[in-house]
């Protein structure tokens, strides 16, 4: 019965790559054709939305208290279902430049520590966001066939698939997960370890918007000693007005130890608990890093030092998990096998 409605050539369908930071959409024919900010601007009142990606980010923290910013998406699953479906609706319109649509199949890349309840629940979101059938794959799984990982034989592929809300680590054999561990720290709570450290240290507030920009211009996971410091602006928690000041490199380190640690850790799990031929192939073969994570400076160099294995940052890491999607769209067969079975 799974996937017997694939009779049809895919024409209008879709893979989307549903992140809590970004949302990226792949349509058959002509590869990655969106990638804008998950974020929604609503009206308080009467929940329409005003702007939806790109458009919305720009308001983050400088709407008025009659419109609220909302991510729809937390730690990867959805948070807000109305705004994700809102979210959706504007992602599969924009997909097909607005016009009517034949209602496209959809493969969205889920966590991989996702719940049977969670997974309804990005379905549902799909299906009323006009979807006909969807169908889920788990993030690590999309990743390493994104990044051309050959995920179809007996050999031990490990992913590391760093995103903005969660973090999973996979190894992968077979057409399957062999083992894997998710953990709910990615760039929101490096973004958020930022802003507590400048609070702490400089009494100075800054926004989420802020906080990003000094993690990609300054952030580093091992010193790199080439990296200017920045000037960062906010207001004074002390004296209420605007003032500026400059931030390192160490320092933004400092800040982002604890978020880099938990995902060594989760590494180190990972690889303890390889089985010993998988555990072989992935010491020849490397750990590959994929999702914007991947981008924060020194973080391969990081883990190739407190693990011995080789470590590898592909050429886009951030556009992994949809371009693996995506090739599902034309893998049949091989969809069947890697789908999450869902209720």
């Amino acid at each position: 019965m799974f996937l017997n409605k694939f009779a049809g050539t895919f024409s209008n369908d879709l893979a989307i790559d549903l992140g809590t930071a970004n949302t990226l959409v792949y349509a058959k024919g002509r590869g990655i054709i969106c990638d804008e900010p998950s974020v929604v601007v609503v009206r308080r009142d009467s929940r329409k939305p005003i702007a939806v990606g790109i458009e919305a980010k720009g308001m983050l923290g400088k709407t008025p208290t009659n419109i609220i910013t909302i991510r729809p998406m937390k730690d990867g699953v959805i948070a807000d279902f109305d705004a994700t479906e809102e979210m959706l609706k504007y992602f599969i319109a924009k997909a097909h430049n607005r016009k009517s649509f034949i209602s496209p199949r959809v493969i969205i890349g889920v966590p991989s520590g996702i719940t049977q309840v969670e997974q309804r629940a990005v379905k549902d979101a799909a299906h009323a966001s006009g979807a006909r059938e969807v169908y889920l794959i788990e993030e690590p799984m999309a990743a390493a066939i994104g990044v051309g990982l050959p995920v179809d034989e007996p050999t031990g592929n490990m992913i590391v698939d760093i995103g903005g809300g969660t973090t999973d680590v996979a190894i992968i054999s077979l057409d399957g997960i062999v083992f894997s561990r998710a953990v709910r720290v990615g760039g929101d709570k490096m973004d958020e370890s930022i802003m507590s450290f400048v609070k702490r240290k400089y009494n100075l507030m800054i926004g989420e918007r802020t906080a990003e920009q000094i993690k990609i211009t300054c952030g580093s996971a091992y010193t790199m000693n080439n990296i200017a410091p920045m000037e960062v602006k906010g207001r004074d928690l002390i004296s209420g007005i605007p003032k500026g000041i400059m931030i390192s490199e160490e320092e933004v380190r400092e800040a982002l130890h604890e978020s880099v640690c938990v995902i060594l850790e989760t590494v180190k799990v990972t690889l303890e608990n390889a089985p010993p031929e998988l555990a072989a192939d992935i010491v020849d073969r490397g750990i590959v890093l994929a999702g914007g994570g991947a981008l924060l400076k020194g973080l391969d160099i990081l883990i190739r030092e407190h693990t011995g294995v080789p470590v590898i940052v592909p050429d886009d890491p951030l556009t992994a998990v949809v371009r693996g999607c995506g090739l599902m769209l034309d893998k049949l067969e091989m969809l069947k096998k890697v789908a999450l079975a869902t209720n």
